[in-house]
């Protein structure tokens, strides 16, 4: 995948995102269902806490990467969906990314969305992400 940052764009955040990412020629694409706090089991993980739930969510993407044997670098979008969002949320959430991807952070195109909730009353983090598959 190829990222650009054009200089007419802010790169203030360049270390998270990118402002365009092109798929590679001949890549495939696959998308990976928006991701909640529920375990393999279908248990929701983190209670009532922002960041717990953004970390199973998180680790749900990386296994979802996995069993397409892509890496988090192939990820070409992230959209991010944060029930009643507010900015102390987002070192939260981003931290608990990086504890799931480590030195592999997916810089991608992304999205943050607040939302005022979720299919289930009890989820307060979904993620979806668009993959280049290699």
């Amino acid at each position: 995948m190829e990222t650009l940052n054009p200089s007419s764009l802010t790169d203030a955040f360049s270390h998270l995102i990118a402002q365009i990412a092109i798929t590679p020629p001949g890549a495939r694409l696959a998308a990976v269902s928006g991701q909640v706090a529920v375990d393999r089991a279908g248990q929701l993980i983190g209670g009532n806490d922002h960041a717990a739930q953004a970390r199973q969510c998180f680790g749900n993407v990386f296994n979802s990467l996995a069993a397409m044997k892509a890496d988090p670098n192939d990820i070409l979008q992230m959209k991010i969906y944060v029930v009643r969002h507010t900015p102390d949320h987002v070192p939260a959430i981003f931290g608990a990314g990086a504890e799931i991807f480590g030195e592999k952070w997916p810089v991608c195109a992304s999205i943050w969305i607040g939302v005022e909730a979720l299919a289930m009353p009890e989820w307060l983090v979904e993620i979806e992400v668009l993959v280049a598959l290699p």
